[in-house]
């Protein structure tokens, strides 16, 4: 995973922490487990200060011009995806994929691409079955982008406590 994460340009998550620190809000989507890394992501964003949203929830806003939107997909050829990118283009805004496939259709989509690619390994199957090195690697990505984030904004973790939700 590491090896996958450090392949990654430093200048492209730098354009990304460029992104989603200036975007009015920011949105994520990923079907399935990469939905629940997604989640995970959206919920640092906002204890960070960011307005964040997880596509699909009832409550969520329309996507506008500037938004930024995180897809994170596997494959990167899944129809929810694919469609939710098709609406964030026609929409006008920034476009972000971090996905395993950089010849996906959704990476050719992407304003800007986080690819976390792992070489056919045999082995693999047995040790991380069907997304689990994707959805690992996809968990550290994000919370470095955070950890960027939070020196962008200044933030701490004392700061981000007080966001944190309190659970009664």
């Amino acid at each position: 995973m590491t090896e996958a994460i450090e392949r990654i340009d430093p200048a492209t998550i730098g354009r990304v922490v460029e992104l989603l620190a200036r975007a009015p809000a920011t949105f994520v989507y990923g079907a399935g487990r990469s939905g629940i890394i997604g989640r995970a992501f959206a919920m640092r964003l906002v204890q960070i200060g960011l307005t964040a949203y997880v596509i699909g929830e009832s409550v969520t806003p329309i996507v506008r011009r500037g938004d930024a939107v995180v897809i994170l997909s596997g494959r990167g050829e899944s129809y929810s995806s694919i469609q939710t990118a098709n609406i964030v283009r026609r929409e006008g805004a920034e476009l972000v994929v971090v996905t395993g496939r950089s010849s996906s259709k959704l990476a050719h989509i992407a304003t800007v691409l986080l690819p976390i690619d792992f070489p056919e390994d045999a082995d693999r199957p047995r040790l991380a079955p069907l997304g689990t090195l994707f959805e690992s690697a996809s968990l550290r990505l994000t919370d470095a982008i955070v950890a960027e984030l939070m020196a962008v904004r200044g933030e701490s973790e004392e700061s981000m406590r007080r966001r944190h939700a309190i659970m009664v």
